[in-house]
């Protein structure tokens, strides 16, 4: 069934059902996101930068997971939401390796697209810069994961277990968790066919190719 909302103002048609995100940017009403995935059953909304306000709801809600309703009122720009946006912004810049000089993704990264989007400095020196410093991968033939640059959107996890391989995956908890390997194995001598679906989703520059 097809319903009405209002989203910013703008009146659009939607299946009812359909995630808030995709209905969003499809009709050209950005939202912020890095970790979100088209079609996704249980989307991981770990990046935080999707916040909305819907109307029937008294705490802003994340547009990743939230179903279209018809006659839903969503509001994008209100002050708490764009408060809400730029601390999970920079709460992922300080344990975010900024190097847009000398990245293989400067002016193609998804970071640098929401800075500029939603006018935003990456060099914040709001919160004090984690460093966790840790080592590069680039055993692999074909491309390089440096997890210093990851952002844990989980794109490249999905991506490995949709390709039914899983090599990839979140390890360890809270400030600690990073995308690794199993017991940190090389890339290189993992089970990877480099299908290369990992480096394709990365909205940074955490995987390249060579």
């Amino acid at each position: 069934m097809v319903c009405t909302v209002l989203i910013e103002g703008k009146e659009i048609r939607v299946n009812s059902g359909a995630n808030l995100l995709w209905a969003a940017l499809d009709n050209e009403l950005y939202i912020p996101n890095l970790c979100g995935i088209r079609g996704i059953e249980k989307p991981p909304a770990s990046c935080r930068l999707c916040f909305v306000e819907v109307d029937e709801k008294s705490e802003p809600v994340t547009a990743c997971t939230e179903k279209v309703r018809d006659g839903m009122i969503v509001r994008l720009e209100s002050p708490k939401i764009i408060r809400l946006r730029k601390t999970a912004f920079d709460l992922l810049l300080s344990d975010h390796n900024l190097d847009c000089a000398h990245c293989v993704k400067n002016k193609k990264c998804e970071l640098q697209n929401i800075a500029q989007r939603m006018h935003l400095k990456l060099n914040d020196k709001r919160y004090k810069k984690i460093g966790k410093n840790l080592p590069v991968d680039s055993s692999h033939p074909n491309f390089v994961f440096d997890p210093n640059k990851c952002v844990l959107c989980g794109k490249c996890v999905w991506a490995c277990r949709r390709e039914g391989i899983g090599v990839l995956d979140f390890a360890y908890r809270g400030i600690q968790t990073i995308i690794s390997t199993f017991a940190g194995m090389p890339l290189a001598e993992t089970n990877c066919t480099a299908c290369l679906e990992c480096v394709k989703v990365c909205p940074v520059a955490a995987l390249y190719m060579k």
